[in-house]
């Protein structure tokens, strides 16, 4: 089975860039950073023109008609932009919330114990009930815990699938900024990327990358529900492995609040926590194994 995008998929994958790089860059990030808990309602709007939540949804609907890979190289750019918002939750609801797919209605959804972004959502689907405010690590995810909420339920496939592929969004970019100051940052007279333990830890994100890439691409096209759960377990792991590598080739530079590389690493511990984190994952996997 091969995997290699067509020509059509790479000219997505670069209008989706293009798109977060004008509208969300880095500037925008830092805005968006000193004001958390806010959804910019101008840039959901564009994402909604653009067809971003729509992209799945029938042509004869008002969709652009394309399938779940296409969605996927989608959420893996805004995952590498680091693009806030219940993106999943609202591309899931193009179709049947009505504003979704044009981005004129932000609908978040309960996830077990959590709801992202319930006070800036204008539709939460499922009972949010008493959800009180928890502090989130990530100053671009705002959470609340919904009280006697039980973890560990079965996630949507599809949902998890494209949490992994932003996931995958992170991996990617913490590898190129990582490659970058390796390259450009100097000790003792050499960059840092000529010294032996530099040059692993940036092997070994590449490695961790394009095994995750494979799997999630390969989920992707087979939409099963054991292939989406190891996308998500080797892409949970390439993001957060990823970040945290990524600090130790900054060093503490990585750790100062100007610098992005933490918003990344705190943005994929969220993430991984979400659909019950990655027992539930590892449950399926399993008991796949065990038939």
């Amino acid at each position: 089975m091969r995997f290699q995008l067509d020509e059509g998929q790479r000219a997505l994958r670069a209008g989706v860039r293009e798109l977060l790089e004008r509208c969300f860059g880095r500037e925008q990030l830092r805005t968006a950073v000193d004001a958390p808990g806010r959804i910019d309602r101008a840039l959901w709007r564009a994402l909604g023109t653009a067809g971003f939540f729509a992209l799945r949804l029938p042509e004869a609907d008002g969709g652009v008609g394309l399938g779940l890979p296409e969605a996927v190289l989608a959420f893996e750019e805004a995952g590498r932009a680091l693009l806030p918002g219940p993106l999943v939750a609202t591309h899931l609801a193009a179709g049947s919330v009505p504003g979704a797919a044009a981005g004129e209605t932000v609908v978040t959804a309960v996830d077990g114990p959590l709801v992202e972004w319930l006070e800036a959502a204008d539709v939460v689907l499922g009972d949010a009930g008493g959800a009180l405010p928890l502090r989130s690590v990530d100053p671009l995810t705002p959470l609340h815990r919904v009280p006697g909420a039980v973890a560990g339920a079965p996630e949507d496939p599809v949902a998890c699938l494209l949490g992994a592929a932003e996931q995958l969004g992170t991996a990617v970019r913490v590898c190129e900024l990582a490659v970058q100051h390796a390259r450009t940052r100097e000790q003792f007279g050499r960059p840092i990327g000529a010294f032996q333990a530099v040059k692993h830890l940036c092997a070994d994100l590449l490695v961790r990358n394009e095994t995750a890439r494979v799997a999630v691409y390969a989920a992707a096209v087979t939409a099963d529900d054991a292939d989406i759960a190891a996308a998500r377990l080797l892409a949970d792991e390439a993001a957060v492995r990823g970040a945290r590598d990524c600090l130790q080739v900054h060093g503490g530079m990585g750790f100062t609040w100007e610098a992005d590389v933490h918003l990344h690493l705190k943005r994929a511990w969220v993430r991984a926590r979400r659909g019950g984190g990655s027992a539930v994952s590892e449950e399926l996997l399993a008991a796949r194994l065990a038939r």
